[in-house]
């Protein structure tokens, strides 16, 4: 708790946020915890799919989820690891939590307070993964990405593809993607992200790589962060709103044309 009345001590206007629900969303004989932040007001909303990390949902994702429906958004959350019992940072990419995360997607679709029309995904390092997969499958409900530090190469894939290559959903996607990623993260993470940004680019899509200097991996919530990492993570914060809000064609206000 202590970890996240500093981020909520960083970022104010968590505050405005409702509480979050707790929610069990089913995938065949799976349940799957998930996680619903409503912003104040009325709505109608804009949705956003937030996929985590293979570190696991803790305190520091809850508070970001937070700070994305205090920005307005209608915030659904699942947790693709706890229902199948995954224990924190797996190494191997299971293919069956993709049906889980898209579970997850359809209930945020289906949500009465949601705007009508795609959603937006905001991933973090394994999270942008999933958001490949899901906007490759399911183009027309994918509006935009955001990925933080995020995987653009399948996790199971031998090592030279991982510096070489990236995922073939790279070439089928249409969503436009901003990526966010510290110039001090890992190589392999970089050159991936780099990889994908140059594909993205030559295709059309919509793309931007943000390159922050001086900030390592997970910049966005380290117990030890810099001065620079918790600049880079406000920026990182505003960029990704003013992304999604462009991309999933909101109003100034952030609200939706479509309700």
């Amino acid at each position: 708790m202590k970890r996240l009345a500093l981020l909520l001590a960083m970022f104010p206007a968590l505050a405005a946020a409702q509480a979050i629900e707790s929610l069990t969303l089913r995938n065949m004989d799976v349940e799957v915890p998930a996680e619903l932040a409503r912003p104040a007001g009325a709505g109608p909303f804009p949705p956003l799919l937030f996929i985590h990390a293979r570190r696991g949902y803790e305190e520091e994702e809850r508070a970001h989820v937070r700070e994305l429906a205090a920005q307005g958004f209608l915030v659904m959350a699942p947790d693709w690891q706890k229902g199948r019992l995954i224990d924190r940072w797996p190494v191997r990419h299971d293919p069956a939590t993709e049906g889980d995360v898209e579970v997850a997607l359809d209930a945020l679709l289906a949500r009465p307070e949601a705007c009508k029309g795609p959603v937006g995904i905001v991933g973090v390092s394994r999270g942008p993964y999933y958001a490949l997969r899901l906007a490759a499958k399911r183009p027309q409900d994918v509006a935009a990405i955001v990925s933080y530090y995020g995987h653009f190469q399948n996790p199971n894939a031998p090592e030279p593809e991982q510096i070489y290559s990236f995922a073939p959903e790279v070439v089928r996607i249409r969503a436009p993607v901003l990526m966010l990623i510290g110039a001090d993260d890992f190589e392999v993470r970089r050159l991936s992200n780099a990889r994908a940004f140059y594909a993205l680019w030559e295709r059309g899509v919509p793309v931007e790589l943000q390159m922050y200097p001086m900030a390592r991996r997970a910049f966005d919530f380290r117990h030890d962060a810099t001065p620079e990492e918790k600049v880079a993570t406000r920026h990182a914060r505003l960029r990704a709103r003013d992304w999604l809000n462009r991309y999933m064609n909101l109003t100034p206000q952030g609200q939706c044309r479509v309700r």
